[in-house]
């Protein structure tokens, strides 16, 4: 069988993501979804918005990211990680096995669930200081007192940056957020700054893991400088761009995940509180308004989605938003429900590429929703919010709340 056509192309793909619709993109999803699981824009590109069939093209390995480009000297970028044999230098996050393999099992020896775990007091630390902050205030916006300081305090810690570049350290996590849309949704004007920021985070940080070569600390940085695997090790270029990948993974979600899960909560009748049960506010949010919105994959050869033929080298875009709104996945998906039994959901992703950072994402949220619930019980909207522009990841701007 072939892709079911429903007479979509790229302009009106695109559209889903228009000024007009990021309030509420959901019901755009659920007509892609329902009138076709897997609808070819084109080609070489389909989308992919049910749950199975998003599911599979995650965890099948017969779809992978293509190799990366072996650029001419005089193609590079200024201080673009390359290797020996002038090939790009890309995170884990976009290669196939074994180099996928290799270097996720050096950065897991290093980014341990032990290490997570002793983050929690200092988490409660921050979100208590940046609350005290907030709460004198009375009112305020929620996103940059506490959803999108707070993550960026926990990485840079954990990471071990001076607390002096922490600002500029948002900065660079922002720019290249906003280049991670697929590049038919992106412009001149996020392209550019998302060059200059890996510039400087580059050059940033291969100081700084020098430093650490010197003179370790008790951080992941000098942790990954020193990991090893019967002889193995990161090579400088692959630290780099290891250590970015965390940067905007342990920053930009997160505070999506906050503020996502606040708004959600405040929706309700009851307002904050559902959140002392917050593993299954997290877990809902994290269903119901998912901070990563889609994802891609190639297919590495000739293949099938379900019941769909793909050819090699053609894209599929899995539309995690629509997928985890699937009524496959649960009743009532459109329904927020804090009190919903954690299901499956594909926030994370599937497959080889299941988020690392899941377990400190989940913890963070935790932490925020349940403190926010205990200190700040009567929190309330005192404005409309506004949405980020960015496409793959969903958070907002602002969320203009009353704290008491």
């Amino acid at each position: 069988m072939t892709v079911h056509e429903i007479g979509t192309d790229l302009q009106s793909f695109a559209a889903l993501f228009g000024a007009d619709r990021r309030p509420d993109p959901y019901p755009h999803y659920r007509r892609w979804r329902e009138q076709a699981p897997v609808a070819e824009l084109h080609e070489r590109m389909y989308v992919v918005s049910g749950f199975a069939e998003a599911t599979q093209v995650l965890r099948d390995p017969a779809f992978g990211h293509p190799e990366p480009e072996v650029l001419d000297p005089s193609a590079r970028l200024p201080d673009q990680p390359v290797d020996e044999t002038g090939r790009v230098v890309r995170s884990f996050l976009v290669l196939n096995p074994p180099d996928h393999t290799r270097l996720r099992r050096l950065v897991s020896k290093a980014f341990t669930p032990r290490m997570v775990e002793q983050l929690t007091p200092r988490i409660e630390q921050i979100t208590a200081e940046l609350l005290d902050r907030a709460l004198a205030e009375g009112t305020g916006n929620l996103m940059t007192a506490l959803a999108k300081p707070l993550p960026v305090e926990v990485i840079a810690e954990l990471l071990g940056v001076p607390l002096d570049d922490r600002e500029r350290f948002a900065a660079w996590s922002g720019a290249l957020a906003r280049a991670l849309d697929p590049p038919f949704l992106q412009s001149p004007e996020t392209i550019e700054p998302a060059i200059r920021a890996r510039q400087a985070f580059i050059r940033y940080f291969r100081e700084l893991a020098q430093q650490r070569r010197q003179n370790p600390g008790d951080d992941l940085l000098s942790s990954l400088v020193a990991v090893s695997d019967a002889g193995d090790a990161l090579s400088e270029d692959e630290l780099l761009v290891t250590v970015m990948l965390l940067l905007i993974a342990g920053h930009e979600t997160t505070t999506n995940l906050i503020g996502n899960g606040v708004l959600a909560l405040l929706r309700r009748p009851e307002g904050l509180g559902a959140a002392g049960a917050a593993d299954r506010v997290v877990e809902e949010v994290l269903r119901y308004d998912s901070p990563v919105q889609l994802t891609s994959r190639t297919a590495m050869r000739d293949t099938a989605i379900g019941e769909f033929e793909i050819a090699a080298d053609r894209q599929a875009i899995v539309l995690i938003g629509a997928a985890n709104r699937d009524p496959a996945v649960c009743a009532d998906p459109e329904v927020f429900d804090p009190e919903r039994e954690p299901g499956r959901h594909l926030a994370f992703g599937q497959g080889i590429h299941f988020c690392l950072g899941a377990p400190l994402a989940r913890l963070e949220g935790r932490i925020a929703l349940r403190e926010l619930a205990r200190r700040a019980p009567g929190l309330s909207l005192a404005g409309a919010p506004s949405w980020s522009s960015t496409t793959t990841l969903r958070g907002l701007a602002s969320l203009p709340v009353n704290y008491s």
